[in-house]
């Protein structure tokens, strides 16, 4: 079982044309970058245990969407919250991160 980090994040301007499968995609492409240990599916294709809470349409500015993601080891929210946001593009700012171990 790995340790679950919620986030709190905005998708404004530019980045509010990302849609939803894209977004699972630029989250897990941060993931790999930021060096962030993460939990991958168990089966044939492999991909980040991300769980984003609600579907925005294409094109819809948000200020507080959730996102959930699995991590294979643990890590300190705040360092967390820093080295994701490094990857993530403009329009796209992670305001509150919690751990849960």
């Amino acid at each position: 079982m790995g340790y679950a980090v919620s986030i709190t994040f905005t998708k404004n301007g530019e980045s509010r044309y990302i849609s939803h499968l894209d977004l699972l995609r630029l989250f897990g492409r941060a993931l790999r970058r930021a060096g962030v240990p993460f939990e991958v599916s168990k089966g044939f294709s492999k991909h980040p245990m991300i769980s984003i809470k609600r579907a925005l349409k294409l094109g819809i500015e948000s200020e507080n969407e959730e996102v959930k993601f699995i991590l294979s080891k643990e890590m300190p929210a705040e360092e967390f919250k820093q080295r994701m946001q490094e990857q993530l593009p403009e329009g796209i700012l992670i305001k509150q991160c919690q751990t849960k171990f």
